[in-house]
């Protein structure tokens, strides 16, 4: 039946079945620009939002103070660059930037570079939000029980921070996860772009498309579950919870 598709239905299976190599090798390019992108994005984003909430004291020598400023000044930029330019516009001056000025790229290696920085900016400011959500009492408690700035922020600050931005940190990846559609314009072979072979083999765009939105759709299903998950185990027992509670009201 499927030899000599008709419907709708029939030519979505018919390519399917066809190129499904193709679509399982765009699948899995996607999951890798994305995961990898994210994961290094996130420590950029550390980075950035941990900077960003180094404060300047009027006690600090001179050159401590220029250097912080300097520092700030730099990720600051950047953050407002990639904040506001396109991903599509950012993956092609990227790319062939790189290759103008003489420096062998490969588009994958572009796509998950462009992605990196994307999440950074990104999760630069919503870090240092969550680090600024965090009473500032425990840090001068940590620092009165002797403990040093960095091993206060390490230990104290940045794991009540990084609970506080959970949810965002899943919005980001899947948000990666769709955006690496856009890298079809540096030649990465990724789910889009399997689909605009596909599509274009048949002139059956249509069919070809709804194929990968429906493995768009199934992949930010799962990776949300996942991470719904992860949330309720970092909220703890709600035993915990109670016992909290009770201690707060005597």
């Amino acid at each position: 039946m499927f030899e000599n598709p008709q419907t709708l239905f029939e030519w979505m299976i018919f390519l399917t079945r066809k190129y499904l190599s193709m679509f399982v090798e765009g699948t899995v390019l996607t999951l890798y620009i994305a995961v990898s992108g994210t994961i290094l994005g996130f420590a950029l984003g550390y980075l950035v939002g941990i900077i960003g909430d180094i404060k300047v004291n009027e006690g600090d020598h001179i050159l401590k103070k220029i250097l912080i400023k300097t520092v700030k000044t730099i990720f600051s930029v950047y953050v407002e660059i990639f904040r506001d330019t396109p991903m599509i516009v950012q993956a092609m001056i990227i790319y062939y930037g790189f290759r103008q000025m003489g420096t062998e790229m490969t588009s994958v290696f572009a796509g998950i570079l462009v992605t990196v920085l994307n999440t950074g900016a990104y999760m630069g400011e919503t870090v240092r939000g969550g680090i600024g959500s965090i009473d500032y009492g425990q840090r001068e408690g940590a620092w009165a029980m002797g403990m040093s700035p960095f091993k206060t922020m390490l230990y104290i600050v940045l794991p009540q921070a990084f609970k506080n931005i959970i949810p965002e940190m899943a919005n980001t990846f899947l948000t990666n996860l769709k955006m690496t559609s856009v890298l079809n314009v540096i030649a990465v072979q990724e789910l889009f772009m399997a689909a605009k072979t596909v599509g274009g083999n048949y002139y059956k765009y249509f069919e070809a498309y709804l194929i990968i939105a429906a493995i768009y759709f199934v992949l930010c299903f799962l990776f949300n579950k996942l991470f719904k998950l992860v949330e309720i185990k970092m909220e703890g027992s709600p035993d915990y919870a109670l016992a909290i509670e009770y201690m707060d009201n005597q």
